[in-house]
């Protein structure tokens, strides 16, 4: 993909919509019974996945006009006929791992390259706890679910995940007693927010979620929001560029996922946000405005809400003065990419100074950037995040495989065009 520098970033945006609903809005509406309607389901790849692999179970799915129609319920999912296929979708494959924990026959979930090198048994280990037959190879994927019948557990993360949290409790809706999960440090809550649409109650206390077992879910209405973390790529573009001012308006806006914001404004980011939704889900407008950036260090507590914008910020703090420090972000390291050493590969190919750390980077602003040829590593976000350091770089600049976008953002390039006056 060649990207060339632009002059400015505007004009009113509408973002697809967000991801991590969406793949919670269509497994948990193939486990409820009857019909379950997803407006503004996300475009992005990593859905369809999930969507392909529900099918592969004989969930019956189709598109009526704006809305997505599921027709649910558990006993009505059947053994594939052979592998199903995750692609690059991690939320995918461990979240259709807890649901499949309960059901009585074999699957074999499996990936690309990628999705095939990150560990599952963070995931596997409490499946396997609750009675379910896991395994994984060498502790990645192709993953094996034999499902049965299950016994609730009090399961303590090692790591803050939301994926596998969400993975434990949909198990927990089916066996036999209290699940409850607990957390080191708070994660996106997507699921504890949205399985009360379906009628089940989850119970929240500090860092813990419990449902009781052999719940009834029942299909619903769920409308998605506007993806908060292709909002950030956006918003950064905005604030960098000269003579720029963007509207998002319909972004999910929870504090899980809006964390980025509360970073750049600390930075000095012109960013206004107004509510205009709450429940189940707060979702509101944003508006962001060419900015004097300052760097600023980011509190390692804060991280698990902005894992996946992480390099967004990284990107704001090369045209920023100071420094930006971020630790305790080692997940990075085994994301679609090391996340770490593929940002500071990119960032310095441009021109800006970069120091990695085990769990994180340094991020050095001030540097003049330069247009160069980067590689994206096959990984979304990192495209993205090199695309708007280009457009506000010196020259023209070629992301080797930029195309990888559309795991989670096929609209990307189309929108920069447009807020570029290219398109």
């Amino acid at each position: 993909m060649r990207i060339e520098p632009a002059g400015f970033f505007r004009g009113t945006l509408t973002l697809p919509g967000d991801k991590s609903i969406s793949h919670r809005a269509a497994l948990i509406g193939a486990m409820a019974e009857g019909e379950t309607r997803v407006r503004n389901f996300s475009s992005a790849a990593d859905c369809a996945s999930t969507l392909s692999c529900l099918r592969g179970l004989g969930v019956a799915i189709r598109q009526e006009g704006p809305e997505l129609v599921i027709a649910g319920g558990l006993e009505a999912w059947r053994p594939p006929d052979g592998v199903l296929d995750a692609g690059n979708s991690g939320s995918t494959l461990r979240m259709l791992a807890g649901a499949l924990a309960g059901r009585p026959f074999r699957t074999t979930l499996t990936g690309d390259a990628s999705l095939s090198r990150r560990p599952l048994e963070r995931v596997a280990a409490p499946l396997r706890a609750m009675g379910a037959s896991v395994e994984t190879t060498d502790g990645k994927a192709p993953l094996a679910v034999t499902g049965g019948p299950l016994r609730g557990l009090r399961h303590e993360l090692p790591v803050a995940s939301a994926q596998v949290k969400t993975a434990v409790l949909l198990a927990g809706l089916q066996a036999d007693g209290r699940t409850t999960v607990r957390e080191p440090l708070p994660s996106r809550d997507h699921t504890e927010r949205m399985l009360p649409c379906f009628g089940v109650r989850v119970e929240r206390a500090g860092l813990e979620a419990s449902v009781e077992g052999r719940a009834r879910l029942r299909g619903t209405s769920v409308s998605v929001p506007g993806d908060a973390s292709s909002a950030a790529f956006l918003v950064v573009a905005a604030l960098v560029l000269p003579d720029s001012q963007i509207r998002l308006p319909g972004v999910l806006l929870s504090p899980t996922r809006a964390a980025f914001l509360e970073v750049l404004q600390a930075m000095g980011g012109r960013i206004e946000v107004q509510l205009e939704a709450s429940e189940p889900e707060p979702v509101g407008s944003i508006v962001a405005s060419s900015s004097a950036l300052r760097g600023t260090r980011v509190d390692p507590a804060l991280v698990p809400w902005l894992i996946d914008e992480v390099p967004a910020l990284a990107v704001a703090a090369a045209f920023a003065s100071g420094e930006l420090e971020i630790t305790g972000a080692s997940e990075l390291r085994w994301k679609e990419s090391d996340r770490i050493a593929a940002l500071a590969s990119g960032l310095r190919a441009l021109g800006a100074g970069v120091r990695e750390l085990p769990d994180g980077l340094v991020v050095a602003g001030g540097a003049r950037l330069r247009g160069a040829r980067v590689f994206s590593h096959d990984d979304h976000r990192i495209a993205m995040a090199l695309a708007i350091a280009a457009l506000a770089a010196e020259g023209q600049s070629e992301i080797e495989r930029g195309e990888c976008v559309a795991v989670s953002f096929p609209e990307f390039y189309s929108l920069l065009d447009r807020a570029t006056g290219r398109g």
